[in-house]
């Protein structure tokens, strides 16, 4: 069997679209604020991203950059001011944080309707209810590229391979919310390759580059691959052995052009939902 590549990129590409469509029936024009702290090169790349993105979108967007020796008390004034702020829907903390910052507290700090990352606690207990409107950026883009796929999900054998609070746990509660039967499996897991062949669908989110190998893989099983991983030759490779185990799926993501082109256009959709929610 030689799966399918799933494009991110085209699908991403139509939800950018349909959101700017939605946008510009609106009789208000959405705000999203990024707060970036530091000068981290691969941050600075994605929130240029994220503003020329938001911008197509309709979406007026405003970047705060504070440096790197800020405080954190520093930065939770201009979270207040953003929380207070009516112009703005929309607030992205910008991870990762400089180390005199603690993530936790700044991310508890903006206002969960504003929470497009949907990191707040608030926003996490909503999704683990299954009735978050504002899930993370990443899980919600997995979610809609198994869709773009076709795949059905009630009943089937899901397996995330990753439990961080970021992609792992969230898509794990977004599945399950989906009616597929979920197992999280880590890195402590025994036999983590038998746990993979056993799933119908696998969202491999670990962060350890070509981990997951061919024989890993289900016959016609769907493979999301989120993990994006630069090689000392430069390559950015995922977390699957992509030729290999495409070789046995039946769909599969590439990367890079799989699950990261989802991320901005979700993160343009919440933001839409944001502003909706807050002013009708």
């Amino acid at each position: 069997m030689t799966a399918r590549i799933l494009d991110g990129k085209a699908i991403a590409a139509a939800l950018r679209a349909e959101v700017a469509a939605r946008v510009a029936r609106l009789a208000f024009q959405p705000g999203l604020a990024v707060v970036l702290v530091g000068d981290d090169p691969a941050s600075a790349v994605y929130v240029r991203n994220k503003d020329r993105a938001a911008q197509l979108a309709g979406i007026a967007v405003r970047t705060i950059r504070l440096a790197a020796a800020a405080s954190q008390l520093d930065l939770l004034g201009v979270i207040a001011g953003l929380n207070a702020d009516p112009e703005v829907d929309a607030i992205l903390v910008q991870l990762p944080l400089p180390p005199q910052m603690g993530a936790r507290a700044v991310l508890e700090a903006v206002d969960p309707a504003k929470d497009v990352d949907g990191f707040h606690p608030l926003n996490v207990g909503r999704l683990a209810e299954g009735g978050a409107k504002l899930a993370p950026c990443t899980p919600r883009g997995v979610m809609k590229l198994l869709a773009a796929a076709d795949v059905s999900l009630t009943g089937v054998r899901a397996l995330v391979l990753g439990r961080s609070q970021i992609v792992g746990r969230p898509v794990a509660a977004m599945l399950l919310a989906a009616n597929a039967t979920v197992t999280i499996a880590h890195s402590r897991t025994r036999d983590l390759a038998a746990e993979c062949r056993r799933a119908e669908v696998l969202v491999a989110c670990v962060g350890q580059p070509e981990m997951v190998q061919g024989d890993w893989i289900a016959e016609g099983a769907a493979v999301i691959d989120v993990g994006i991983n630069r090689l000392a030759d430069g390559r950015l490779v995922g977390d699957c052995a992509t030729t290999e185990c495409a070789a046995h799926a039946g769909v599969i993501t590439p990367v890079p052009g799989g699950v990261g082109p989802m991320t901005i256009a979700c993160l343009l959709e919440n933001t839409l939902l944001a502003a909706q929610a807050r002013r009708g």
